[in-house]
């Protein structure tokens, strides 16, 4: 069922991600997900894996694209080599939270000059 839900969720959606923790199953179920919509927009790996085994683990985002899991074109899949408990909360904050900030430093201007008038 939640791999079907995956799936549902990916062909229907306007713009897909994955931002992958770790790898095996969940990695090669996301993927497969983004497959059938001809593949994510955007993509982040962060994990330990080496490409050298041949694992879906270690697997870089170049096997990806040619099996149509990420998108020709895609900006700049990427994959961390790092252990991801240490690295995903600095990348969080480096991006989203940082995004965040500067949304909300915004609305408090507006909110000030529309106090002001």
């Amino acid at each position: 069922a939640v791999v079907s839900t995956q799936s549902t969720g990916a062909v229907g959606a306007e713009k897909s991600g994955m931002i992958i923790l770790g790898g095996g199953v969940i990695k090669h179920h996301i993927a497969n997900a983004n497959l059938m919509r001809n593949g994510a927009d955007y993509t982040v790996y962060i994990n330990t894996a080496q490409p050298f085994d041949g694992s879906d683990s270690g697997a870089t985002p170049d096997e990806a694209v040619s099996w149509g899991k990420i998108k020709h074109g895609c900006k700049e899949p990427v994959k961390i080599y790092c252990e991801a408990t240490l690295v995903f909360p600095l990348v969080v904050a480096q991006t989203f939270a940082k995004y965040h900030r500067k949304k909300m430093a915004e609305h408090m201007l507006t909110a000030e000059k529309t106090q002001d008038e």
